[in-house]
């Protein structure tokens, strides 16, 4: 596909004319450039600070001159365009970033222009902004029509003039040897803002510049902000003293060295800079030269010659960019764009688009030609930019003799194999769900060892059966026979599917049947369920909704793990859920985790295998909460039995949508009502969506002693003091000062006072030195609080109400420790509790997350279990005492600390992480020692423990043969 017409442009301007390709870590990008740069006739330099070189790259495109330089940071561009330049042997070039399109013409014009006006330097044209997206591009008018002759004689007019309606130049054709001499000349360091403004002032400064009336650039729009974070206006417009010297000293640097201004003397040329910089601010302030603007919305879904063009309200037809020749020059840069993917948000909408292809794509035991077919043609349309997708419709075709739908896809294949576009499978890999999906499929068990599953379980009687009650309240078949497909495509056949549809039935079936259908009303099906339920004979009962898909591992998994297992009452598994925009997350779930379940009941409670006997015995489901039917009934169950029974099971069951919102206000009822049964007269909030804070509303104030320790801290402790003191809300706490036998003179008279003054605070002072853990023992078993609180001395307390958020969960009798959440000095998360990670230690969680970040499932919102807390916690006095106290042998107090969670933990109490106390810790926080080799029970099997928490391990397998064993 040839995109411009490149013979009308003159051969010989590779002589005349350098285009400098700047990327940095994106080969996609740098690979479509290369490819649209491939026909025109001039020398191609890429400066490419890549970590990794792309050996093929000189191969591919051998007219290009590669230059790998990784010796140049991201941060180092200005050092890796000083290198460049030196290198352009031409006298006219330009910049060029790997993601925009400068249009052929615009610079050959360029180019011709400098060459016939010796006393202009910058010449360009006018520029669209484009956006990619799955199958559309948006187009925004970012430049608005200007003076376009800057030829004043006076190098001081043209400046001030060119800065108050300034259009960049930094990608215009350029005399080479104007840039040479300015990146001679431009300080090391210098920060992006002032190297595009200097930039200016010194082409504009030494020479004229012109803007033709043409189309010169599309370039990609930076929604959120510019490549590297920055913005002149910040530098420009700021009015504080600070940012006013940094516009003095670099004018007077400007001032200083030689351009045509000099002869004005230093001091006017100053003047002259600042009153450019002033121009420059107003310009981009009142939007007089830039100002984006959406106009055209390009759709490309169907395997046709052009997109759909739908034009918006506002429109500029003064601008040169509304003719045939642009119209079609657009349309070949839209297919570059859809054929070579790139962008961060095109990716983002093509990953969904890629995940349903993919499952389009598959065929299905019960296929036949005319459904895969049918199938294909939703996948094509989808996006018609997938090549697999089209090759294989046509073939279909082809083979069914269809040619009137098979002759437009030949033209339209051809197309694409022109281009090097995309691998469909290699491009789904390489984003997030694909690569869960290649993760999933890696824990599939092959034939042999499905073979030998299947023969295990029938010298165990078959074992355990499952009974699936599928929903299909909106009566979609092709839903229905996705779940169908994904079950008789799984190795497990011991199931019964009953079917509760508001649609036709589509036979007659009993419940006897494998599959049963049975018609249903949608405002009373809970009844239906229930009865449903009863009439089954299996073992286990799982709800599900039509379109859910089994995954292949999911119920062979769970019956071989349920062999001979006793005492199980409901088991919860983890799924794949498809998100509202169609890319998919992994729903990695913990050990049975009560607190993260009452938090986050949508996320937690959700397809859990349910005894089917213990189901009937509780009564069913409550008719009362349709939208949170499991939730009730574990919470029944728990309200019964305690945790006992319940388990977890890190395997992926189904593939299902993300559960909706609309549930919420069932959850907190049900949450609600269960609390109350337990004796609480609790409050149910919610600060934010999908989630619940629950208020114990105890009756008790208990008195808190906050213990500190001190050893020669004087700056520490004092600021950790004064916090406690100003930012504690609840009045029924003292705090206890724990001296290990400070030196400081000052230090210690600073105690004194402290203990003379007789308030709330204590001080409890050894002479002689004792390890921390035996220092903080001596001030628990001298404190008078019934709660104790273990602050660490360099931590500063941040919310009033901390103390209260611990002592919400702390009095609850099945609670023995709570932890607060760590801050840094940065203010991103520390430690949000721990994980115990096996060789690779004791690990703290959600570690350099944003203070309000969300966390996986929502976990830094919300109270969940954890297997130990650190640096701030809450115990019962009594439990501290009866665990014999913190481990005076410990490596530090945090492994003291880790160490009476262990131990409450093995006394079956539960250690809570609230978010409701947060501190901020100064200073190194000291490694943990190794975890022991026991699994943490809150955190997934499926998550990495040696590289970033909370993401998927992609070693992670199922041991299929120690379970057929």
């Amino acid at each position: 596909m040839q995109l411009q017409d490149t013979p009308l442009i003159d051969r010989s301007l590779r002589e005349r004319f350098t285009v400098v390709l700047i990327t940095h870590n994106r080969p996609a990008f740098l690979r479509r450039a290369l490819h649209y740069y491939r026909d025109f006739p001039a020398s191609i330099l890429v400066l490419d600070s890549s970590s990794q070189a792309d050996a093929t790259l000189q191969a591919d495109y051998p007219q290009v001159d590669y230059r790998h330089l990784p010796q140049y940071t991201y941060k180092g561009l200005q050092d890796k365009l000083a290198y460049g330049v030196n290198e352009v042997r031409t006298p006219f070039m330009t910049f060029a970033a790997d993601d925009d399109f400068l249009l052929f013409d615009g610079m050959a014009q360029s180019v011709q222009f400098l060459e016939q006006h010796p006393d202009y330097g910058v010449c360009h044209g006018y520029g669209m902004m484009y956006v990619g997206h799955g199958t559309e591009v948006h187009f925004y008018r970012r430049d608005k029509r200007v003076q376009e002759d800057y030829c004043s004689d006076d190098p001081a007019q043209r400046l001030v003039e060119f800065m108050g309606q300034f259009l960049p130049p930094f990608y215009a054709v350029t005399r080479t040897d104007l840039l040479q001499q300015w990146y001679a000349l431009l300080p090391a360091n210098t920060s992006f803002e002032w190297q595009e403004i200097g930039h200016t002032f010194y082409l504009l400064a030494n020479a004229k510049a012109r803007i033709l009336p043409i189309p010169y650039a599309v370039r990609e729009a930076n929604l959120g902000g510019s490549d590297h974070n920055t913005n002149v206006l910040t530098v420009l417009a700021n009015r504080d003293e600070r940012s006013r010297q940094e516009r003095e000293q670099f004018a007077a640097f400007l001032a200083s060295i030689p351009t045509a201004l000099s002869g004005l003397g230093a001091e006017r040329v100053q003047q002259v800079a600042l009153e450019g910089f002033q121009a420059m601010a107003e310009g981009l302030l009142s939007g007089r030269a830039l100002h984006g603007c959406m106009i055209i919305t390009s759709r490309w879904n169907v395997p046709s010659p052009e997109p759909l063009r739908i034009f918006g309200k506002q429109q500029f037809v003064e601008m040169p960019f509304y003719n045939q020749p642009m119209f079609d020059l657009l349309a070949q840069l839209e297919f570059l764009i859809h054929a070579m993917p790139c962008g961060r948000i095109q990716l983002r909408e093509l990953e969904a688009i890629l995940v349903r292809q993919q499952a389009l794509m598959q065929v299905n035991a019960n296929d036949n030609e005319r459904t895969i077919r049918a199938r294909l043609w939703q996948a094509l349309a989808l996006s018609p930019f997938n090549r697999v997708v089209v090759e294989r419709l046509l073939a279909s075709l082809e083979a069914a003799g269809d040619e009137a739908e098979a002759a437009p896809l030949r033209p339209w294949l051809a197309r694409l194999e022109a281009l090097p576009s995309y691998d469909s499978q290699a491009l789904l890999a390489s984003l997030p769900s694909g690569q869960l999906l290649d993760w999933l499929e890696a824990r599939t068990p092959d034939a042999e060892q499905a073979s030998l599953a299947r023969q295990r379980l029938a010298a165990a009687d078959g074992g355990p059966s499952f009974g699936i009650v599928l929903l299909d309240l909106d009566a979609q078949m092709d839903k229905l026979q996705a779940t169908f497909d994904s079950l008789m495509a799984g190795p497990c056949r011991r199931f019964k599917v009953v079917v509760l549809t508001s649609g036709d039935l589509p036979m007659v079936t009993n419940a006897g049947q494998t599959v049963h259908f049975v018609k249903v009303d949608s405002n009373d099906h809970v009844r239906q369920i229930n009865q449903a339920v009863a009439q089954l004979d299996t073992d286990w009962v799982v709800l599900a909704e039509a379109g859910d898909r089994f995954t292949a591992s999911g119920l062979l998994r769970a019956s071989l793990e349920l062999l001979g297992a006793e005492g199980i009452r409901a088991v919860a598994m983890d799924e794949i859920q498809v998100q509202a925009d169609g890319r998919l997350r992994e729903v990695l779930r913990p050990g049975t985790s009560l607190d993260l379940l009452q938090s986050v009941p949508g996320v937690m409670a959700r397809h859990w295998l349910l005894r089917r006997d213990l189901l009937l015995a509780a009564g069913g489901f409550d008719s009362q909460y349709p939208l949170a039917l499991e939730f009730d009934l574990l919470l029944r169950m728990i309200g019964e039995q305690g945790l006992a029974g319940l388990a977890h099971l890190a395997e992926p069951l189904l593939i299902c949508n993300a559960p909706a919102l609309d549930s919420q206000d069932q959850e907190r009822a049900v949450l609600t009502r269960r609390l109350a049964q337990r004796g609480y007269a609790a409050t149910v909030g919610s600060v934010h969506p999908g989630t619940h804070q629950i208020d114990y509303r105890h009756a008790e104030r208990p008195a808190v002693s906050i213990l500190l320790h001190c050893q020669d801290n004087a700056e520490a402790m004092q600021r950790c003091l004064v916090s406690v003191l100003q930012r504690t809300r609840y009045q029924n706490h003292e705090i206890v000062i724990a001296d290990n036998a400070s030196q400081s003179p000052q230090l210690r008279e600073w105690l004194a006072s402290l203990a003379a003054a007789g308030s709330r605070v204590r001080v409890i002072r050894s002479e002689q030195a004792m390890a921390p853990a035996a220092m903080l023992n001596l001030a628990s078993r001298e404190a008078q609080g019934e709660y104790l609180v273990m602050l660490d001395s360099d931590a500063e307390v941040l919310n009033a109400n901390w103390l209260e958020g611990l002592l919400n969960q702390a009095q609850r009798p099945e609670v023995g420790v709570v932890g607060g959440k760590l801050l840094g000095s940065d203010g991103k998360v520390l430690e949000a509790g721990l994980v115990l990670a096996g060789e690779a230690g004791i690990r703290p969680a959600f570690q350099g997350l944003a203070k309000d970040a969300p966390g996986y499932l929502q976990r830094l919102q919300v109270e969940h279990n954890v297997s130990a807390v650190s640096g701030c916690l809450m115990v019962r006095a009594e439990v501290l005492r009866a665990l014999g106290g913190l481990d005076e042998q410990a490596a530090s107090i945090r492994a003291a600390q880790v160490a009476v969670c262990l131990s409450v933990s093995e006394a079956g109490l539960l250690v809570v992480w609230t978010p409701q106390a947060q501190v901020v810790r100064h200073g190194q926080v000291a490694a943990l020692p190794c975890a022991p080799q026991a699994q943490d029970p809150f955190y997934n099997a499926g998550h990495s423990r040696s590289a970033a928490l909370f993401t998927l391990d992609p070693h992670c397998r199922v041991e299929w043969q120690a379970l057929i064993a």
